[in-house]
């Protein structure tokens, strides 16, 4: 046994421990034969550090993963860091930047190898902070979304699908981010509402008769205008279909259509339709015949006007940024009389959420997948059962999402990521191999071909973390050794879609069965008054500087305590600090263990007990054990941790230790040491650092608590008679002690007490635990004169001798000053919340409190009227 120093220290252990876990493989124990179990981390941006949210996620993930390690299972818990397109490329190109160099001084191969170069010297920061959250991931297997075997999976996938007709080029709208110069998706896009104006132009007819009134909020994309739409069965216009206009600087002759997308309610009723650069005039486009190629792009990649293939649009807007070209526009419009009126509008306008450039639609060549198909499964998938989804509220946004599914665009614009493997010849045919061999192979000798330059969006490659990161598809074994499906997916629901659906498509079409047999999907960590966390903002919350105050077992014990299936949590720095002090109140718990001769235990079963306190707290411990493991089961985290809070802390420390305080014998050693290593044991998934230490400071051990057994919780050992008799111990020690507060009787003084109406049963009860009242609760049988205070447990009413300890007219008119205190706070805070003004006016939060001090003061005057009623 290593004594243990006075105080709780968790820096000084949680180093220590993580590199002894790790550098004895004991994050994946060799465990032949052992029942496998799987779970694979989101992984996180090679870019990234840990912030509050990856702090949740993990510490979840590495719960259930610790908890099936002590359940004997072969637990493998995979981890890696995906390459991040996107974020990691515009890291590199900022730091070039700083050095006045563009990505464009370098060639392609020079670029990546310089991203390669950053990665190898930075691009691990958070795989170091996972650790110090005490993350317990198989980092002898790390894999990263661009590592050769991985790589390998893309190209299959890419290859198979397009062979299969799932993977294929169209010209279609995309969101397009000039300033990244890529494709972004829909998930990828943030709308914000902007103050901006609606501008109502007229058209001329062709024929000279009149004009038709149009609106927009982007009036520099007339220039590429196609067509003008009105409703079918708007009577208005219904002699105009079919007419044409001529628009106003371009001169460019285009017809009116019918098509149900124009309003009749909304502005003049009439639309102007760009196809090319407008998601609803694209569909409109389409549907009065206009083809894909057909569609006027206005234009380049870095959103300034380009010419289109009319070539109408004047000299004067060629190469003008759109911004700067919607003033031109705007002015010539006004110029010539064709501008009616500008309103104010707050206008819904799509930012990319990495650039914070405003997106352009813009029509351009990309791959597509077909989502559509590869949806129906994974929705059949979820419908059947072989996915459960905890919460089950989520299914109903899953099935919406999958069953309106479009098209995926998986191509982007950027030199970092897995290139595309496709090939082109000059005469426009397209080869798609896995390699640059096989591609030649297919075109024939003496073809030139030129690789695709555009690499695979980063969920592309991520969709298929589940089995690639096992050694698919050299690994032809469909099961991949017992580790597919996986257990159980841990995320957050915020990418329910860019992820998790993905890995349901992608998974069914290649193994033929889903990824994970269980989808739980958490809540965001919001800050204290409920606002999503933002840098902006300035509330975000650093996980790392929370462990260096409180320790990651207070970190990670917060997490699961607050965690509700999926609802969002309130961050509380308050209850960190509070998780903090159970670690310390266990420690000091040990301590006194330790002091007391009371060591690890030698057994698995619960020793032989007679005394009526050992049989309840081993009785206690069992039922605690029983609804640790219901609430895992269920995925209830709180529950879970919240059963082993309350055993700890009120029953084993607070009370069982007091109990047996002063009658230690052999037998009570054995039952503490049985307790306290079954605590160990069940809160390690939560507090893995104090656990592992306080199981080594207690006994010798043959191994680790990490990979120790999971206890048995049997129902035999639950004494119900032993458990009925210390329950009434403990509420008559507590009313007693909450008499004597109440009634300002000094801590130090003993009380003869006097019971009536007692029973046998209370009296041999009386008779057993003499010792132990007259120590807890300082009373003791003896003559109860005048002056004396009543306490009633079960059937009998004992009588406390107050005597000369107090001044009992004193006593009675301070309570009643204080009871009349306490009510016109009460009664003022109810004419407050009766208030409708109030109620509706005031912010939540102060609403909020008024009803929890409301609440407060009513329950302390009736607190305070008990104690008056108390005394004789």
């Amino acid at each position: 046994m290593t004594e243990l120093p006075k105080t709780f220290d968790p820096a000084a252990i949680e180093s220590r421990w993580y590199a002894h876990w790790e550098d004895n493989g004991l994050f994946r124990p060799d465990r032949p034969g052992a029942e496998p179990w799987t779970i694979v981390n989101p992984p996180p941006n090679v870019t990234g550090s840990l912030h509050i949210g990856h702090a949740l996620d993990n510490t979840l993930q590495d719960i259930l993963v610790r908890h099936a390690r002590l359940k004997g299972k072969d637990a493998l818990w995979v981890v890696g860091t995906d390459h991040a397109g996107i974020a990691t490329q515009m890291v590199v190109e900022r730091q070039m930047a700083l050095r006045q160099q563009k990505r464009t001084d370098f060639t392609r191969e020079e670029f990546v190898a310089k991203v390669w170069e950053w990665k190898a010297e930075s691009g691990g920061a958070i795989t170091r902070q996972l650790r110090r959250l005490g993350c317990s991931m198989d980092w002898a297997n790390e894999r990263f979304t661009m590592d050769e075997g991985f790589s390998k999976a893309v190209l299959k996938v890419f290859v198979d699908l397009h062979r299969q007709g799932l993977i294929y080029r169209d010209k279609r709208l995309v969101n397009w981010d000039p300033g990244l110069g890529t494709a972004i998706s829909d998930l990828e896009v943030e709308t914000r509402e902007v103050q901006g104006k609606f501008w109502h132009l007229r058209y001329p007819l062709e024929d000279g008769s009149g004009f038709i009134s149009v609106a927009t909020t982007r009036p520099e994309t007339m220039l590429a205008d196609m067509a003008v739409a009105v409703n079918p069965e708007d009577a208005r216009y219904k002699a105009l279909i079919g007419k044409k206009v001529r628009l106003p600087i371009t001169g460019r002759l285009i017809p009116i259509i019918a098509d149900e997308h124009a309003d009749p309610e909304l502005g003049s009723g009439a639309v102007k339709i760009t196809p090319g650069h407008d998601f609803n005039d694209f569909e409109v486009g389409k549907r009065a015949g206009i083809e894909a190629r057909d569609m006027l792009n206005m234009l380049d990649a870095k959103a300034q006007v380009t010419q289109v293939a009319d070539g109408l649009i004047p000299a004067e807007f060629l190469g003008v940024d759109r911004f700067s070209a919607r003033k031109l526009v705007v002015g010539r419009l006004e110029a010539e009389g064709f501008l009616e009126r500008v309103e104010d509008r707050v206008i819904q306008t799509p930012y990319g959420d990495r650039s914070g450039d405003v997106i352009e639609p813009w029509l351009t060549d990309q791959w597509y997948v077909d989502a559509a198909t590869l949806a129906k499964p994974a929705v059949e998938a979820v419908t059947s059962g072989k996915t459960r989804v905890v919460p089950k509220t989520w299914e109903k946004t899953y099935f919406n999402w999958m069953e309106n599914i479009q098209p995926w665009c998986v191509s982007r614009q950027l030199w970092w990521g897995h290139r595309i493997p496709a090939w082109f010849a000059d005469d426009g045919r397209i080869f798609v191999a896995e390699s640059a061999e096989e591609a030649q192979a297919q075109a024939g000798a003496g073809v030139t071909l030129s690789q695709d330059p555009d690499v695979l969006d980063t969920w592309f490659s991520s969709a298929l973390w589940p089995f690639a990161t096992m050694g698919w598809p050299e690994n032809i074994d469909p099961t991949l050794g017992g580790r597919y499906p996986n257990d159980v997916l841990i995320s957050g629901f915020d990418i329910l879609f860019f992820w998790d659906a993905r890995m349901m498509m992608q998974g069914l079409q290649f193994m033929k069965d889903v990824p994970f047999r269980t989808l739980y999907l958490h809540g965001l960590v919001r800050a204290a008054d409920g606002a999503k966390m933002s840098k902006s903002k300035g509330n975000t919350v650093d996980p790392l500087g929370l462990i260096d105050k409180y320790g990651a077992d207070a970190l990670r014990f917060f997490m699961a305590a607050m965690e509700s299936q999926g609802r969002d949590i309130k961050m509380d720095e308050r209850r960190v600090e509070g998780y903090r002090n159970f670690a310390t109140k266990l420690w000091n718990a040990s301590r006194f263990c330790q002091t007391n001769s009371i060591g690890g235990s030698a057994t698995l079963e619960p020793p032989a007990a007679s005394s009526a306190v050992n049989k309840w707290i081993v009785g206690e411990c069992v039922k605690a054990i029983q609804s640790v493991d219901l609430a895992l089961a269920e995925l209830r985290f709180d529950a879970a941790a919240n059963a082993i809070y309350h055993f700890v802390w009120s029953q084993f420390c607070d009370w069982y230790l007091e109990l047996i305080k002063g009658q230690i014998d052999d037998e009570t050693r054995a039952v503490a040491g049985w307790v306290l290593d079954q605590v160990l044991v069940v809160l390690h998934p939560f507090m893995p650092f104090i656990t592992e230490e306080l199981w080594h400071a207690l006994a010798p051990r043959e191994h680790e608590l990490i990979v120790a057994k999971w206890p048995m919780a049997d129902a035999r050992a639950i004494d119900p008679a032993a458990a009925n008799e210390v329950d009434w111990l403990i509420r008559l020690v507590s009313e007693v002690r909450s008499s004597r507060t109440e009634l300002n009787v000094p801590p130090g003084a003993r009380l003869p007490y006097a019971v009536a109406d007692a029973g046998a049963e209370t009296a041999a009860r009386l008779a057993r635990n003499a010792a132990t009242i007259a120590r807890l609760a300082r009373i003791e049988p003896g003559e109860v004169t005048e002056g004396s205070a009543q306490v009633v447990v079960d059937e009998a009413t004992y009588r406390l001798g107050l005597g000369d300890v107090i001044d009992l007219d004193a006593e009675r008119a301070r309570l009643a000053k204080a009871i009349a205190g306490a009510e016109k706070e009460r009664d003022s805070l109810a004419a407050r919340l009766g208030n409708a003004s109030f109620v509706e006016r005031a912010k939540p939060e102060a609403v909020e409190k008024a009803r929890a001090d409301h609440a407060d003061k009513a329950a302390e005057a009736e607190r305070l009227s008990a104690a008056l009623g108390r005394l004789g």
